[in-house]
């Protein structure tokens, strides 16, 4: 069993190296992650310059580019060998609802599993590291498990999966069993942050994430607050398939306008 594990809180990040720890026995583990925080770089790839892997004191690499570049560079020629699943995280915070748009923790996973690999979003619900240790823990006996069940090493042309999981900031012993949920939804951002530089230039800042709008049942938002592991599948299709046949019909009356009939 191989594993490739990344991030966006940097190689450094102790829920990187706390992640690794927990499953190092589990199989042969790789890390490939920045070598600066990347949150919220969601699927960014760097295009436009030279990226480089470095070894790390730990036996980590690091890259100087986004979550998404560590993962793809990683598939694409770093390892030499396709593993039997990627995994990102433990993140310092959150990534729920409108949250895992924006996500690189989500980001460097769904790398992975476009190109193939079953791949796994870990995050801690709170910032900070609190029990840390335990949210590890908690990962390391979802892996154990998706073995045991065969879900990893697919055949070919078998599905990938894609899983956002989120760890309450608890002990193990405290951590409700998982529940499967949809994602939340939050309100609107707060608004953006304005100072004045040294030099009199206004310099803005993005505002914090809006409240939760829908944290009904059912919800990441609603389990994680009961206390349970959340885990949602997510999948990378956009399209608005409920209303294809609406803009069709759209479509059709737009060049029926443009070619003048009525």
């Amino acid at each position: 069993m191989k594993i490739l594990i990344s991030n966006d809180d940097g190689y450094h990040a102790p829920g990187i190296v706390a992640l690794y720890e927990a499953l190092k026995d589990v199989a042969d583990v790789e890390v490939v992650a920045p070598e600066q925080n990347n949150s919220a770089k969601s699927n960014a790839l760097t295009l436009h310059a030279p990226l480089y892997v470095t070894p790390a004191a730990n036996g980590f690499r690091y890259v100087n580019g986004t979550p998404a570049d560590c993962v793809h560079i990683a598939l694409t020629g770093l390892l030499g060998y396709r593993p039997d699943l990627v995994i990102s995280g433990i993140n310092n915070g959150a990534n729920m609802g409108d949250d895992t748009i924006y996500s690189g923790t989500v980001g460097a996973a769904m790398e992975g599993y476009l190109f193939g690999i079953p791949a796994m979003a870990f995050s801690q619900v709170e910032k900070g590291w609190r029990e840390l240790d335990a949210a590890a823990q908690k990962a390391r006996e979802l892996v154990l498990q998706m073995i045991r069940g065969s879900l990893l090493g697919l055949a070919p042309g078998a599905e990938p999966w894609l899983l956002n999981i989120n760890i309450p900031n608890l002990p193990l012993e405290q951590l409700k069993p998982l529940k499967i949920c949809r994602l939340g939804r939050r309100h609107s951002a707060e608004r953006v942050i304005t100072q004045a530089s040294p030099r009199g230039e206004t310099m803005y800042w993005i505002g914090g994430a809006g409240p939760a709008k829908d944290d009904a049942e059912g919800t990441d938002f609603h389990a994680a607050l009961q206390g349970h592991v959340t885990v949602t599948p997510l999948k990378v299709d956009l399209t608005d398939h409920d209303h294809l046949r609406y803009w069709a019909q759209t479509a059709v009356r737009l060049a029926d306008s443009r070619d003048g009939a009525p």
